[in-house]
């Protein structure tokens, strides 16, 4: 199968109802073309799990103010007003997480794990619902992993197979989410030939990827 696709070709594979993982912290390392071709697109109803919510007029925050979202996972929310006003107007579900629980949660589900055990959380909301484990006389929560339809993900670089590359901070989330889903898309800002990637480089395979999008300039 051809893994270079449009823009519009790619979205199409996300419906209404699905649950989608979008790379990026505060925008940096989302996939700004595939984001606003969901905006154009129009598709709610939607999952979220992301570092964060961005801001009204950055990556994922233009589908939050486009209401395209029913419930979302992130680790806060107070860089994006118009998240905070939909949560109080119960027009969103907002699930917070602890950022390095987030982070592991993902990774356990691309892993193919069933939880782990984190102290973090204890002693305040985050624990509420969740199943207590004793260790050697510590307390740990369970945590259990969490997967998606869709990842969506921002790298530097990918090969024709799929091979990526990202930049410096721009990596974070992306490389454990495209373990994580079920499809796995990829907006790469250069697409090379397969073997121009020395293989050392390479963060994430192509085995994981399904589809890349050239970025939009």
């Amino acid at each position: 199968m051809a893994k270079i696709t449009t823009l519009e070709e790619a979205v199409c594979n996300i419906k209404d109802g699905m649950t989608i993982m979008v790379g990026g912290f505060l925008g940096v390392g989302s996939p700004l073309g595939l984001i606003d071709a969901l905006v154009k697109k129009g598709t709610k109803d939607l999952t979220l799990i992301c570092n964060d919510t961005a801001f009204p007029d950055r990556a994922v925050g233009k589908m939050v103010v486009n209401k395209q979202f029913k419930k979302i996972i992130v680790t806060h929310i107070g860089t994006n007003p118009e998240t905070g006003r939909q949560m109080k107007a119960g027009e969103l579900e907002v699930e917070l997480v602890p950022q390095g629980t987030l982070a592991e949660r993902i990774r356990a589900g691309g892993a193919g794990l069933g939880g782990f055990l984190t102290p973090t959380g204890l002693g305040t909301l985050a624990e509420n619902g969740k199943k207590k484990i004793e260790v050697n006389g510590k307390t740990y929560l369970l945590e259990l992993p969490i997967r998606a339809d869709v990842a969506l993900l921002r790298a530097a670089i990918a090969d024709k197979k799929g091979n990526l590359t990202y930049r410096r901070a721009a990596r974070n989330f992306n490389p454990l989410m495209a373990m994580a889903a079920d499809l796995v898309i990829v907006e790469a800002d250069k697409i090379v030939e397969i073997g121009d990637l020395d293989p050392d480089q390479v963060m994430t395979p192509g085995v994981v990827v399904d589809l890349i999008v050239p970025r939009a300039m």
